[in-house]
């Protein structure tokens, strides 16, 4: 998943591996930190990921309320590629998000 914009303008990637380890990225594609998620964050992901269908999410998120300074999100899971600003997000994709590591170091 790729987070972009906000009041600093960052991109930040993160991308997890099926055995739970992940990496940070920043816009140049250059290494900003990795881990692996516990057990339970792994199913907590898992959960998130097949809860928000991303067969039947539309691939282009809109009709939210524009949030000025907000983030754009691109998710790609299972073949499927959806993106949408911040606001335009469905529920089941926010989970998703906010079952990721996070985006910036501590």
């Amino acid at each position: 998943m790729t987070r972009s914009g906000g009041f600093a303008g960052e991109t930040h990637t993160l991308v997890v591996k099926g055995d739970g380890s992940w990496s940070r990225l920043d816009a140049k594609a250059g290494s900003e930190g990795s881990g692996k998620l516990s057990e339970g964050e792994l199913a907590a992901l898992r959960t998130a990921l097949r809860e928000a269908d991303f067969a039947r999410q539309p691939r282009i998120a809109t009709g939210g309320p524009k949030i000025y300074d907000g983030f754009y999100y691109a998710f790609v899971h299972g073949g499927y590629e959806v993106a949408g600003e911040e606001g335009s997000l469905s529920p089941a994709l926010m989970k998703v998000a906010e079952a990721l590591p996070p985006f910036t170091r501590g």
